[in-house]
């Protein structure tokens, strides 16, 4: 059940982005047109001849609604329907010259809104935390897209963001409590702290400019130089399901080999499932476990190995 206070913080947003943006003026850009209007010659733009029915289904736009504005751009002379060809029921259109230049000057009036709103009265930091948080809302709403998904090192600030994601995520999904961000931070600070030589190195998953998880891979504390220890697996939770945590895992992994370790080792804790799935498949053996009460929780912890 959704809280009645997140509730109340979403509608008022919605009012207030709304009026932010003009949304409720009567013109988009005091013009003629109106917003769906805008939409329905935009996507016409961008993809030169297409269908009504293939637009309707790009916006969610009711198939009467979608009808009466195409039929009102029809009437303005900025949209031509074209001979049918192929399927009759899909009549393909497209803009006419009037409607391109139409096109093209909202565009451009779209792009001086969105900097003299949104991105000029504020300081270079400030529009980085806008437009991050405008995409974290993209990314969290839109269904899974193709953007490529790119494994790169971490930036300066981002362990602190990696420490700060996890601690709440796993207190969220497990009841974990502060002992556990108080261990994370120690293990970070000890990764970044130590030697280059044996060989270490934390990757960080990014799709569509989002944070979409991370691990690292740094000599085993205790153990012989040839074993390294493979940490901190994380996925944020909207991207889960695409793969990401195999594709860290499988990353690590060839990093221990390529670096000259002989086995890969790592600890986890029974019920982080996912998690599991993704060492058994990348060939790690479970060697023992061991319960143990940490982070407010009663566990089982697990120690797995790779040899390589």
């Amino acid at each position: 059940m959704a809280d009645p206070a997140d509730i109340a913080q979403i509608r008022s947003f919605n009012r207030f982005y709304t009026r932010v943006i003009g949304l409720l003026d009567e013109g988009m850009h005091k013009t003629i047109h109106t917003l769906a209007e805008a939409r329905v010659i935009y996507e016409l733009g961008k993809d030169g001849v297409t269908t009504s029915a293939q637009i309707a289904a790009t916006l969610n736009m009711d198939r009467g609604q979608m009808s009466r504005i195409v039929s009102r751009l029809v009437d303005q002379g900025l949209v031509a329907l074209l001979p049918r060809t192929g399927d009759g029921r899909a009549a393909p259109m497209a803009l006419t010259a009037d409607g391109r230049a139409v096109a093209e000057r909202l565009n451009a009036m779209s792009d001086e809104t969105a900097a003299r709103t949104l991105l000029d009265p504020f300081s270079p930091f400030e529009q980085r935390d806008l437009v991050g948080a405008m995409r974290r809302i993209q990314a969290i709403l839109a269904e899974p897209d193709d953007a490529p998904l790119v494994i790169r090192p971490h930036r300066v600030g981002e362990l602190g963001w990696l420490i700060h994601r996890q601690a709440v995520l796993y207190h969220l999904e497990q009841g974990w409590n502060g002992e556990f961000e108080a261990l994370i931070a120690r293990i970070y600070a000890d990764y970044e702290a130590a030697e280059s030589r044996p060989p270490k190195a934390l990757w960080v998953a990014e799709r569509g400019g989002e944070i979409a998880g991370s691990v690292f891979i740094q000599p085993a504390a205790g153990n012989p130089v040839e074993t390294a220890q493979l940490r901190m697996l994380y996925v944020e939770p909207m991207f889960r399901g695409q793969g990401i945590g195999g594709r860290l895992v499988d990353e690590a992994v060839r990093f221990a080999r390529a670096s000259g370790y002989r086995r890969v080792i790592l600890w986890t804790q029974d019920c982080l499932v996912s998690a599991r799935r993704i060492y058994q498949a990348a060939g790690f053996d479970l060697t023992r476990e061991e319960r143990h009460r940490s982070f407010g929780a009663d566990l089982n912890g697990q120690y797995w190995t790779l040899e390589l």
